[in-house]
């Protein structure tokens, strides 16, 4: 049955620490670690650009898939919004990195914060349309290469990574019914102009508070399963602030939703796919609900269920 097989991830070394900015942003310890929740923040290096994160997601993927075979490959698809170019789509360059063959498919997915879990919909819905049997799915949205280093509200929030999620038929999660949603009449509060990111920290949160608990309920009662049968949620990591607020509102089990950012940051449409790589070899986690919210103002949310025949 098609889905997700396994997940490769690229967090970098490079960090930097935000309490070594304290002074200039006039912040204390109890900002960084209980409302923003994160300390560090991971950079890609001056010379990588988003295909080289994409390279390296890979790599980690093969690592774990020794039979993999890059020739069987149908669709790759990388969602970013801050590609190598304009032009040409990262996937095609992606593409060449790995030599992937001719007829192999590449589009890219020009989606944030909600962007794993409609990419996640849209190249299953794309390999059962076209009989496809491996695809990749891969993440990176590096914002370093758009954050100001003098604006508080994103360089001690957004750091670097990649992910690259491998669809087959030999899945270990098969993806259940998805809903999606868009408020565009919200986008100017999440928005890169003249090439520096620019947020409304507090009118993200209120879009998040007012939207992502009706948004669960909805994809529960789509999918015909109660909260309690729910093993893990994997909500989009926008800050520790949001999340902790989510888990009081929604009434979720602290211990079923975890927070995992605090070392590298809000990796945009990465932060799911990172915590879904600990899920997968896990086998007491039988029912997973993902939830992506933010740039857009946009969000999708799905359940995952573990395929027992594996």
């Amino acid at each position: 049955m098609l889905g997700i097989q396994d997940i490769g991830v690229h967090i970098p070394k490079l960090r930097s620490n935000n309490f070594d900015n304290k002074d200039k942003f006039s912040i204390s310890d109890d900002f960084i670690e209980n409302k923003l929740g994160v300390t560090h923040t991971s950079q890609m290096e001056v010379n990588q650009d988003s295909s080289d994160l994409c390279y390296e997601a890979y790599k980690d993927l093969r690592l774990s898939n020794s039979d993999f075979s890059p020739e069987n490959i149908d669709v790759i698809t990388v969602c970013t919004q801050n590609p190598d170019y304009s032009l040409p789509h990262t996937s095609a360059i992606v593409h060449k990195m790995l030599k992937l063959p001719d007829d192999c498919a590449a589009f890219d997915i020009s989606l944030g914060c909600s962007g794993y879990v409609y990419g996640l919909a849209i190249i299953e819905s794309f390999m059962k349309l076209s009989n496809f049997k491996n695809g990749l799915l891969f993440t990176a949205d590096p914002y370093s290469k758009i954050v100001d280093d003098n604006d508080k509200n994103t360089v001690l929030l957004f750091g670097d990574a990649a992910t690259v999620t491998y669809i087959s038929q030999n899945s270990i999660f098969t993806s259940g019914k998805f809903t999606f949603g868009t408020r565009g009449s919200g986008f100017e509060h999440l928005i890169c102009r003249d090439q520096k990111l620019h947020m409304n920290g507090r009118e993200i949160f209120n879009f998040a508070a007012r939207t992502v608990p009706g948004d669960i309920q909805k994809v529960l009662e789509l999918n015909n399963i109660e909260i309690e049968d729910i093993d893990r949620f994997l909500l989009h990591q926008g800050s520790k602030f949001i999340i902790d607020f989510l888990i009081k509102r929604i009434g979720l089990e602290k211990e079923k939703t975890p927070y995992a950012i605090k070392n590298y940051g809000n990796t945009v449409s990465s932060s799911i796919p990172i915590m879904l790589k600990e899920c997968i070899g896990d086998n007491s986690i039988k029912n997973i609900l993902i939830s992506g919210f933010g740039v857009g103002l946009s969000w999708a949310s799905g359940i995952l269920t573990r395929n027992i025949n594996i």
